[in-house]
């Protein structure tokens, strides 16, 4: 028996090369086509503009799955012959239409407290944070931890340090505190949107927001924080967002356990995609010891001040460079008779390294330390005291720190002394034969 006997209905214009099953089946599938093609006519209209045309102007269908084929809408470049508009830059390089941005930071740091000053900045057009204010935002506030009276705490502080009136921010900025309500949740195995999104289109739409910020983003979905693809998911909703309504999306988020370091990209907690979507990621960091050190800063007051650094960038600047805050406590005013002293709440202002370090390196001091560590070459130690001649320890800061004053240069010797990098001890003078006091150098506290 030939193939043609033997399958009957290859060649039998009946079933069109299919058998009979395959043929059953795809006919009942373009009945289900023409029942959901009349009720999408009966809701939207003409069924044409439900489907992509082909250059004929019919709807074209993939061979296999009898599915339309959704446009990819590309582009010819060449038909590009102007230059494309600037990024719509908000605050700095922190916020910018389209674009998603995320700040890194771990528990207690001043992260919600940064972020709540930036976004009065925008809302009240000044330049609160140090930072350029390039227009005047509406912005739209979730905090997804903190209660409605919670969040009128941490705002009050900032709007009385920097003599901010509520008519300030009337029409500019719009707070919400919801719980439980996500943007991403799972149904019966599988991802879909919450309805916090369809909440915040419309908030976005009918209070023509600006930026939109969402604190902190482990609180807006309800799936695996280390699943790539779920996070995935939550992200290219945010982008989504961010693109269709052209708004500026935030969403601060927690660092992994253990050590931070500035700049770190690989910082957050959980998968990768949701740092990776982020196109303007930051870490914010504690001042480290070194730092400490080398600004002068009190071991007592070191945890008060907080490092802001790009993510997106293989280093951070060094420690002079980067962008720094220092938060400081604002009482409000608000006591009861059962809480007389009522609250002291965190908010940030600008700060800037003491200028005598500017410009210095690591290096740099480091070989001061050095040679402050070895002693004249007669035996003698160096030494603080303001009537110190050949045995000054400032002339040494001098030499290796060209440019410095020596009132600069005393104070940097100063400092050290503080805070415990150089250290006064007796010893016998090998000169005068006589104890004096000299510097050693304590090398834990060495800058790095």
């Amino acid at each position: 028996m030939d193939a043609h006997t033997e399958q009957p209905w290859l060649h039998d214009p009946m079933y069109g090369g299919m058998t009979p099953a395959a043929a059953e089946a795809s006919w009942r599938a373009a009945q289900a086509r023409a029942e959901a093609d009349s009720a999408w006519e009966r809701e939207h209209g003409p069924t044409h503009d439900r489907y992509p045309a082909s250059a004929d102007g019919e709807p074209v269908y993939d061979i296999g799955t009898q599915q339309p084929i959704a446009s990819l809408n590309e582009w010819d470049a060449g038909d590009f012959v102007d230059m494309p508009p600037p990024r719509e830059w908000l605050l700095g390089n922190q916020f910018c239409r389209k674009f998603l941005s995320g700040l890194l930071a771990p528990g207690a740091t001043g992260k919600t407290a940064l972020r709540t000053l930036q976004y009065l900045a925008l809302a009240t057009g000044r330049p609160l944070t140090g930072q350029h204010v390039f227009k005047r935002c509406r912005v739209l506030l979730l905090s997804l931890e903190d209660d409605d009276s919670e969040l009128q705490r941490r705002l009050a502080a900032a709007r009385i340090h920097y003599e901010i009136a509520p008519a300030d921010l009337k029409g500019w900025l719009f707070c919400a505190t919801p719980k439980g309500i996500k943007l991403a949740d799972m149904r019966d195995g599988a991802r879909v949107r919450g309805p916090l999104e369809a909440m915040l289109r419309k908030v976005i739409r009918d209070r023509q927001i600006d930026l939109l910020g969402l604190d902190p983003f482990v609180k807006l979905h309800a799936l695996e924080e280390n699943d790539n693809g779920a996070m995935d998911f939550v992200c290219d909703l945010l982008v989504k967002l961010a693109i269709e309504f052209n708004i500026a999306v935030d969403v601060p988020h927690h660092t992994k356990k253990g050590l931070q370091v500035a700049g770190d990209a690989d910082a957050g907690r959980g998968a990768s995609a949701a740092r990776d979507a982020g196109r303007l990621m930051y870490t914010l960091t504690r001042m480290t010891d070194a730092e400490r050190d080398t600004f002068g800063i009190p071991a007592e007051e070191q945890r008060l001040y907080i490092r802001l650094d790009s993510a997106k960038v293989n280093t951070a600047p060094p420690s002079g460079e980067a962008t720094w805050f220092k938060l400081i406590g604002v009482r409000l005013e608000n006591g009861t008779p059962d809480y007389p002293q009522g609250d002291e709440v965190q908010t940030v202002v600008p700060w800037s390294p003491p200028k005598t370090w500017d410009g210095i390196s690591s290096a740099q001091l480091n070989a001061a330390l050095d040679e402050l560590e070895a002693g004249l070459p007669n035996g003698q130690r160096y030494s603080d005291a303001s009537k110190a001649a050949d045995r000054a320890a400032w002339q040494v800061i001098q030499r290796h720190c060209a440019g410095r004053t020596e009132p600069q240069c005393r104070d940097i010797v100063k400092t050290w002394v503080k805070n415990g990098v150089l250290i006064r001890e007796d010893y016998d003078d090998p000169v005068t034969r006589k104890p004096l006091k000299g510097l050693r150098v304590c090398h834990g506290k060495r800058p790095s």
